[in-house]
């Protein structure tokens, strides 16, 4: 590996060669990893199995579930609760004017 003495480098050229030296890093990080999905593929292979059957697949690219509307607003249809999380200011209002939960339920 050639060595560069980068005191003698003027401030563009450290800039440059930063540049390059973070599309160098991310080139090498994703030529590794591939080399090691390769290798877990290929072992697991040899064994019988595949890569899903051991570490389980991905579930929705890691975004949590949307859970399903149980409660609605009769004033409009189309606002919703699904019972999960803070309750909406709606519902509060009715609840607090003597309205029940299971009022409001699809």
């Amino acid at each position: 590996m050639a060595s560069i003495n980068v005191e003698k480098l003027s401030l563009r050229e450290l800039v440059a060669l930063e540049a390059q030296l973070g599309l160098a890093i991310s080139a090498a990080r994703a030529r590794e990893r591939a080399d090691v999905k390769r290798r877990l593929t290929e072992l697991a292979q040899s064994h019988g199995f595949s890569l899903s059957e051991l570490y389980g697949g991905q579930r929705n690219g890691g975004k949590k579930s949307v859970g399903v509307a149980r409660y609605a607003n009769p004033e409009d249809q189309n606002d919703t609760w699904t019972g999960r999380g803070r309750k909406p200011n709606w519902l509060v209002a009715r609840l607090k004017k003597g309205a029940k939960l299971s009022d409001f339920e699809i």
